[in-house]
């Protein structure tokens, strides 16, 4: 039997610094990812080390450490900031035109492995420096539980804490009325992460969230079968963030696949502009059928992504995490940030129809998305896979949002 790390040995993910860096940790970078990072000056730090035992996943979120980041004119220290800095749920809401109110009852579902002790003060802090009402166990807003669903925790993890932070906090930035359910898994294998998708539909949720990912197997059409095939639920899965390539669960036929990309203040008539972040994921699935829907012709299979939404750690997200050892605002990016984002924009949008597969209800409204046309995250057979166009392109898929109504159906 293959052993599987333990949850130091998954945390030990080293700073990635500038281009080399990317590569220390495991993160098999195109040359077009190293690039942009070295031009950024930024020093990132995976929260879960790359998993090389297949059938268990790694989080995608990436923690800004030090070096210029585009959102401050100051460098970024290894220590968390006293107050934060990355956008926060009104870049947010006027990045993707979206609604400051919405999602009332909606349960968004975060599935994440191991625990983390501090999420829902984390929580707490985070939405009381936006303003945003509390989310709390009390008033029946917040509910976290163990992967069958009651109230047996696993054994805590620090790197997995930085995930779940990340995760609670973009659903609350983006649908700050929805309540919370988060599931956590006993360890990051895709069967128990899998059972926390179970029990996350089973306990009501309409929207789950999954910032991890890994190699795709032959039992990927399995765990479909087992885990992902809930009608009328929508599934968020990240692309990646080791640039061109598939992973699983993303290339899952019945979810959606999230990319990430680079999101700017312009002198637009939005305000705003999106392009490839180099290290999202994208590219052919090896097992799972393309759906319907998706009508590009340099994959046989599924092709990864769908949507997209930022995941540039450049232009980085505002995230409270105080488990340990930190203790304060930091920023941070990876698709673990686009996933929750995009969960909680179907949620605003309403409940999906019964019997449905939402992750086909973007491909119906094209024209309701931002579409994004620059950008590489690296080289590819056929172009569009690693390169954006007008249209639809693996590193994006078909867009950002741009409102709910891409997401309805």
């Amino acid at each position: 039997m293959r052993s599987i790390p333990t949850p130091a040995a998954r945390r030990a993910g080293i700073a990635l610094t500038a281009a080399a860096g990317l590569a220390v940790t495991g993160f098999a970078l195109s040359p077009a990812a190293g690039a942009a990072a070295a031009s950024h000056g930024l020093t990132t730090v995976r929260s879960c080390a790359v998993s090389t035992h297949p059938g268990v996943m790694a989080c995608k979120a990436l923690k800004v450490t030090s070096g210029a980041n585009s959102l401050a004119a100051s460098a970024r220290s290894v220590n968390p900031a006293a107050t934060p800095s990355g956008y926060g749920p009104s870049d947010l809401r006027s990045a993707y035109a979206l609604p400051s109110t919405g999602g009332s009852g909606a349960t968004v579902a975060i599935v994440d492995a191991y625990d983390d002790p501090k999420a829902e003060a984390d929580l707490a802090t985070y939405r009381a420096q936006y303003g945003l009402p509390a989310c709390t166990t009390a008033n029946g807003c917040f509910k976290k539980v163990g992967q069958s669903g009651t109230s047996t925790l696993p054994s805590a993890d620090a790197g997995w804490a930085e995930e779940i932070s990340l995760d609670l906090d973009m659903v609350s930035a983006t649908c700050p009325s929805c309540h919370i359910l988060l599931v956590e898994a006993t360890s990051a294998t895709m069967a128990n992460l899998g059972k926390s998708v179970n029990t996350a539909v089973s306990l009501g949720a309409k929207y789950v969230s999954n910032s991890y990912g890994g190699g795709e197997s032959s039992s990927d059409t399995s765990y479909d079968s087992s885990y992902f095939n809930h009608p009328g639920v929508a599934i968020t899965v990240s692309a990646g963030d080791s640039g061109y390539g598939a992973e699983y669960p993303a290339a899952s036929k019945y979810v959606t696949a999230v990319g990430g990309t680079s999101l700017k203040k312009s002198s637009t008539t939005r305000g705003w502009t999106d392009t490839v972040w180099s290290g999202t994921g994208s590219g052919c699935s090896a097992y799972d059928a393309k759906q319907s829907w998706q009508t590009d012709t340099g994959c046989s299979k599924r092709t990864i992504a769908d949507v997209s939404a930022v995941a540039d750690p450049a232009t980085g997200v505002a995230v409270y995490d105080s488990y340990g050892g930190d203790s304060g605002w930091e920023v941070f990016g990876g698709t673990s940030a686009s996933s929750p984002i995009i969960a909680s924009v179907y949620a605003l949008a309403g409940t999906p129809s019964s019997g449905s597969t939402p992750a086909s209800f973007p491909y119906a409204h094209t024209t309701s998305l931002n579409d994004v046309t620059s950008g590489s995250n690296g080289s590819c057979s056929s172009s569009y896979l690693c390169t954006a166009k007008s249209g639809y392109d693996g590193p994006t898929g078909l867009g950002t949002p741009n409102g709910t109504a891409a997401f309805k159906g």
